[in-house]
């Protein structure tokens, strides 16, 4: 079974901060930062590539909704917003969600890193490969 599922059906206890009849949204259980929030469908859908865009529409609408909140009541100057689809993408629970983690620093603990150290790709053979 599913954790999240669990969770939405009240089989395991979590800290609602938003519910309505798609979805709801607890705080994460491990806080990378003050206010990390999942918002999670309540349908089961294993990751982005199989909800349908109704879903997907009113999730990031209250994914948005709720990352202003958090931020305004946090005192946060910024957030990310985050998907993990797939566990070679740091997926760990396959059920789809939104992470909203509230950024306080440059220092936080989370960071992506878009440094130029990377391989070097032809641009115009991947745009070829997705047009």
């Amino acid at each position: 079974m599913c954790i999240f599922c669990d969770i939405i059906e009240g089989k395991i206890p979590s800290k609602k901060v938003y519910e309505d009849e798609k979805c709801i949204a607890i705080l994460d259980i491990s806080q990378l930062t003050k206010g990390h929030t999942l918002v999670i469908p309540k349908q089961h859908f294993s990751g982005i590539d199989d909800c349908d865009e109704e879903t997907l529409r009113h999730l990031i609408s209250v994914t948005r909704k709720l990352a202003v909140r958090i931020t305004e009541r946090l005192n946060a100057p910024g957030f990310h917003i985050l998907n993990n689809c797939n566990p070679v993408a740091n997926q760990s629970v396959m059920h789809m969600h939104f992470h909203i983690i509230p950024r306080y620093s440059e220092k936080d603990c989370v960071s992506m890193d878009f440094t130029p150290d990377h391989e070097e790709y032809d641009l115009e053979e991947i745009r070829q490969q997705l047009i």
